[in-house]
């Protein structure tokens, strides 16, 4: 099986011991050995943000990083941010502003925004576009991803 690697994760507030392949990708390790498919697959060189996760608060591309890199690290993927069964403000935002078409970019946008407005609870249409400059996106133009953020950070200012 070759040289394993031991590395203690916590991936949506749930710890792991796990062993891992030096060369396997923290993507291959969230697909393929957790079953977190909403991380997706894309253009694996970290162009399209479809990968997108959020490593000690900064948003990574998963194809990007190592898996024994996140040794010690908190991770979230798209399935951290549902609550009890509830979504959270940014995903409702996304389907109620139509920010969603086929969806395949959606999960990155979603973990970009929330990364942003952790930061930043009331930012600028500029800074949205800055915070989700490394997700593409061939269905909405943007516009309706801009909107859907800037309505989440408004939902979240009255929790």
């Amino acid at each position: 099986m070759g040289n394993l690697i031991n590395i203690k994760v916590n991936i949506n507030d749930k710890d792991y011991d796990l062993k891992v392949k030096p060369n396997t990708l923290l993507l291959d390790l969230l697909r393929n050995e957790l079953g977190l498919t909403g991380t997706k697959r894309g253009c694996d060189t970290g162009e399209c943000g479809a990968c997108t996760v959020i490593m000690d608060g900064l948003t990574v591309n998963s194809c990007m990083v190592l898996a024994a890199e996140v040794n010690g690290k908190n991770i979230t993927t798209i399935e951290g941010l549902e609550k009890g069964g509830q979504l959270h403000p940014i995903q409702e935002s996304f389907m109620e502003e139509g920010a969603i078409q086929c969806g395949f970019c959606t999960p990155g946008m979603v973990l970009s925004a929330k990364a942003l407005l952790d930061k930043n609870p009331d930012p600028t249409d500029e800074e949205i576009r800055v915070a989700i400059s490394g997700n593409l996106c061939r269905c909405t133009g943007y516009t309706k991803i801009i909107k859907a953020i800037k309505s989440a950070a408004q939902k979240m200012a009255c929790v």
